[in-house]
């Protein structure tokens, strides 16, 4: 039993965790790296093809993100969640691989002009359709059994909907380790999602770290914080823009906004509306409204049952296409405008902020984390100006924090998490920024006695005994280069000759023959 940390060590992004056991290889994530990449990852050391399943947390992109790029490398597994994080993944998968082409056809038209290089995406939509066809839906608290001696269960983990801890059994030479992943672990008290599940015994556990070093500021009411919020713009005539993350944090500021109309809290524009304008937050509203019974918390159960919709109300509009989207920015009414990528990266939040930042009656509002190197982040962090589609802009809005709305737990609750597992041999922190990592481990260490260790990517551990077979330290790590995507997919093609080479020992000399000639032919064709 072996297990190797590949992504999100020392990094809060690209979760992906690789393991070994009863003859099967394994992955539990593969995410795509958001913000600026800290560490060089080390590869998957096995073909895509040999990989038997996927066993997936939840739908975020920094989680599910790269499950089209290992298809596209012969991966031909199951993938298993739940139902809803598979839901999620249809329409996360084609978004991002829409956005793949797209940013990929961007660069060329510019690359044409210049005489540059031509970039090829990362993945196509094709890829996207081959791994959503791979999904395995589960139900929570189900045990299942993936193959002999191993078993799995997912746990509410109260992040996003459809959003597990996994608890998976492994059983070689009648040696049993149960090991848990804790995904994302979810604040509590969110509106419309339930409360983190806890786990109650595991040998060792994987666990994130987002905010392993802060606590959360939890304002008294989050519906009367926001409020105050759009009173205090439209006060002086301007918009509220709220860049969010599509899917969750969307659908919780959509619950927010319906208490603050049905309060009538918003004194000076009560009639004030709302726009949703992304299409993949759109197509996730309706995904959350399919599954309430399943993942919704007491509270927005109770407004279903009464007959109302807990994520919708008067005045909310919303914009698929692009004309409807530029319309927004021409309106005289004051307006809210809840727009994606929630780290201002990508998406139709470029646009609102380009007409609104430089206006200092508008306010900015950030409700969730910003990683490191991203636009949200140097915002928050009180930059002057930024450059959008290659024009300065002055940022004179107001750019503010709501604290506390986050789908993360704090340090306390990630130690309230943790805490709740008994007999564990030891814990492996993930999934956060370098000081955060090492922080939350030196409490684990120092306050809990849990032998905590924060492992760097290529990090191996033997599972039976929890020795560290293999780490990298930090000096070790190289910076990571700008990175080829179609040249890791050819060494992933590289991989899976390899491993078909390899099975074809025992095969007549006629079919070995004819191989080796096909693969000397293209050997020779390129070579000149």
């Amino acid at each position: 039993m072996k297990m190797t940390f590949i992504g999100a060590a020392h990094e809060v992004t690209g979760s992906c965790t690789y393991l070994e056991a009863c003859g099967k290889r394994f992955l539990v994530d593969f995410g795509m790296e958001q913000g600026r990449d800290v560490y060089e990852n080390v590869r998957i050391p096995c073909a895509p093809s040999q990989i038997d399943f996927v066993l997936l947390t939840h739908a975020h992109i920094d989680h599910s993100g790269l499950l089209p790029l290992l298809a596209a490398g012969g991966f031909h597994g199951q993938i298993h969640s739940t139902a809803a994080t598979a839901n999620l993944c249809e329409i996360m998968l084609r978004d991002s691989a829409h956005i793949q082409s797209f940013e990929a056809e961007w660069k060329n038209r510019k690359a044409k002009r210049s005489g540059k290089e031509i970039t090829e995406p990362l993945y196509t939509m094709q890829d996207a359709e081959t791994a959503i066809s791979l999904f395995v839906q589960h139900a929570y608290q189900e045990k299942i059994r993936l193959a002999d001696g191993i078993e799995m269960r997912f746990l509410d983990t109260g992040h996003l909907l459809g959003s597990a801890s996994i608890e998976i059994w492994l059983t070689e030479n009648e040696q049993t380790r149960k090991i848990i992943f804790s995904g994302d672990i979810g604040n509590i008290n969110q509106p419309l999602i339930a409360d983190p599940t806890y786990p109650d015994a595991a040998d060792f556990a994987v666990m994130e770290s987002t905010y392993g070093n802060r606590l959360h500021e939890r304002p008294a009411d989050y519906v009367q914080a926001l409020a105050e919020v759009v009173n205090e713009t439209f006060a002086k005539g301007g918009n509220v823009v709220i860049p969010s993350f599509a899917v969750g944090r969307t659908q919780e500021l959509l619950y927010f906004f319906r208490q603050i109309k049905e309060r009538g809290l918003v004194t000076v524009y009560p009639n004030f509306e709302v726009y949703v304008d992304s299409p993949l937050a759109i197509e996730a509203t309706e995904i959350f409204n399919r599954n309430q019974e399943s993942c919704f918390d007491a509270e927005a159960i109770a407004y279903v049952r009464s007959g109302k919709n807990p994520i919708q109300f008067p005045g909310l509009k919303t914009a698929v296409t692009s004309d409807e989207s530029k319309a927004i920015n021409f309106s005289k009414d004051c307006r809210v405008i809840i727009s994606a990528s929630g780290m201002c990266e990508a998406g139709r939040i470029k646009h609102h902020l380009k007409h609104n930042l430089w206006r200092q009656e508008c306010t900015v509002v950030f409700v969730g984390y910003q990683a490191e190197g991203t636009l949200g982040r140097a915002l928050v962090e009180g930059a002057q100006k930024v450059t959008l589609f290659g024009e300065e802009i002055k940022v004179k809005a107001q750019i503010r924090q709501l604290p506390g709305i986050s789908g993360h737990a704090d340090k306390n609750g990630l130690i309230t998490w943790i805490t709740h597992i008994q007999g564990l041999k030891r814990v492996f922190v993930n999934h956060g920024e370098s000081t955060a990592m090492d922080e939350f481990t030196q409490t684990l260490n120092s306050e809990y006695q849990l032998h905590a260790y924060a492992p760097y990517t290529g990090c191996e551990v033997d599972l039976l005994t929890g020795e560290i077979l293999h780490d990298e330290k930090p000096a070790e790590i190289v910076r990571k280069p700008a990175s080829n995507p179609v040249y890791d997919r050819l060494l992933n093609v590289l991989q899976r000759l390899t491993a078909l080479v390899t099975a074809s020992r025992g095969r007549t000399n006629k079919d070995l023959a004819r191989l080796a000639d096909r693969l000397t032919d293209l050997c020779d064709k390129w070579e000149n």
